[in-house]
């Protein structure tokens, strides 16, 4: 089984910015695709970003697009999401992905490993 545990997130003014961590553990590699999704309180659970397995490859969200950046370290087994210019539509439950494709995946159904999620809380 492979763990995720996200770090990183709190509470930020609108136009700040955070660094979201997820660090894998378990039977884990280069062979996951990795992607960041989130959920505010009632409301379906949306995607954020996504990156291939090799990193070469990334994805975004229209509503985070140019405002965020996903990476990952393979050898720290670690990816992360650097969101700047919060915004008070941003506050969510951030939740860390993995799946064993060697496509990005967009969508939750694609994916067979999460983490429990950190909370973003952006004030107006």
């Amino acid at each position: 089984q492979v763990q995720l545990v996200e770090s990183g997130g709190g509470s930020v003014q609108a136009g700040g910015s955070l660094r979201l961590s997820c660090a894998a553990s378990g039977r884990t590699g280069s062979r996951y695709a990795m992607g960041w999704f989130r959920q505010a309180p009632g409301k379906e659970r949306e995607f954020v970003a996504a990156i291939s397995r090799s990193g070469r490859s990334t994805s975004y969200a229209d509503s985070v697009k140019g405002r965020s950046t996903i990476s990952r370290d393979n050898a720290k087994m670690t990816a992360y999401l650097q969101m700047n210019s919060l915004k008070p539509e941003d506050t969510a439950v951030y939740y860390c992905a993995a799946t064993e494709t060697t496509l990005i995946g967009t969508t939750s159904r694609e994916y067979n490993y999460w983490g429990q999620g950190t909370q973003v809380t952006v004030s107006s």
